[in-house]
């Protein structure tokens, strides 16, 4: 691991001084030099994803696919939407917008004496063992995003966002971030908040987004498999995720049209059981929202319809 971090680090300065920086120089943006690198690691973490995603996920969507016969205009959607989370433009539209709010209130805070608090310095040792140390961050970060995930389903108007990535209905290995941009800044300014409160280290956060996006694509994956009996329950597979996005089932109450659902785990298991919402049935049913099909609701067809149909049902005018 030594050994991959240091090669990580070798082509990441390699990439910001041989392209980012002198662009970076060029446009007239020399103050934001730390800054640049930073979105360069992001960007390299994307393209080793991106990666995966052709070289290893894309060949299990082949051998064992679900649905035979997917969407290929609206898989090519979603390849939009990874493009633009995995590149970090999504990042660059945080740094812009988002990041000096940041600054200036922890900075405040700072001043006023406050500081992160560093969770893993509760256990004794745990901070001098890094692998540790990122499970323990990674399982805070894992139980805060169950939640995220079960208010995206229960609160009406954030349903109405998040409305969107259940609505596909050739859902593939592209389909993670298939999300409505308001509804990304609200899951990014969360998790932000959260990492900087328990004292979440830049690097580790890095490892940890990139480890959740890698898992999260291969559960939407096109793929008939499931880790068995016990594996289900340790890990989130395709399966378990699968029924989550299933029509009438996953996202809304048994028997009714209210919010509701099961499987709300984004890596573990463990708190869908532990909070009643997990179902592990065998089972790899058709995904979508059940007012596509009932009522023939529209969300849209291209990038920029879907997420301008996203506002109209925010409003409550679509």
């Amino acid at each position: 691991m030594n050994w991959f971090a240091g090669l990580f680090s070798d082509v990441q300065g390699w990439l910001f001084e041989s392209v980012f920086q002198p662009l970076m120089f060029d446009l007239g943006l020399g103050n934001l030099l730390e800054d640049g690198y930073t979105a360069t690691g992001w960007l390299l973490v994307g393209l080793l994803q991106l990666g995966v995603l052709l070289a290893v996920i894309g060949p299990l969507e082949r051998w064992r696919p679900v649905q035979l016969a997917p969407d290929r205009a609206a898989v090519r959607v979603d390849v939009i939407y990874t493009l633009i989370h995995r590149l970090g433009l999504i990042q660059v539209l945080l740094f812009f917008t988002l990041d000096p709010l940041f600054d200036q209130l922890f900075g405040a805070l700072r001043v006023a004496g406050w500081q992160s608090f560093q969770l893993d310095a509760g256990w004794p040792g745990v901070s001098d063992l890094p692998w540790v140390s990122l499970l323990l961050y990674l399982v805070v970060l894992d139980f805060v995003g169950y939640w995220v995930h079960r208010g995206q389903h229960q609160w009406e108007w954030w349903w109405r966002l998040h409305a969107l990535h259940h609505a596909q209905q050739s859902m593939t290995m592209w389909s993670d971030n298939r999300n409505h941009l308001l509804d990304d800044i609200l899951h990014a300014v969360i998790f932000v908040l959260v990492a900087q409160l328990i004292g979440i280290a830049p690097g580790q956060f890095v490892v940890i987004v990139a480890l959740t996006q890698l898992s999260e694509s291969f559960q939407h994956a096109n793929l008939r498999l499931w880790f068995g009996a016990v594996g289900e329950r340790l890990w989130v597979s395709p399966r378990f995720h699968r029924r989550h996005h299933a029509i009438g089932i996953g996202h809304e109450s048994p028997g009714n049209s209210r919010l509701g659902g099961c499987n709300f785990g984004v890596l573990l298991p463990c708190w869908d059981i532990a909070f009643g919402t997990a179902n592990f049935e065998l089972r790899f049913d058709p995904t979508g929202v059940r007012d596509q099909v009932e009522q023939g609701r529209d969300y849209g067809q291209g990038f920029w319809s879907q997420q301008w149909l996203g506002l109209k049902r925010l409003a409550g005018r679509a």
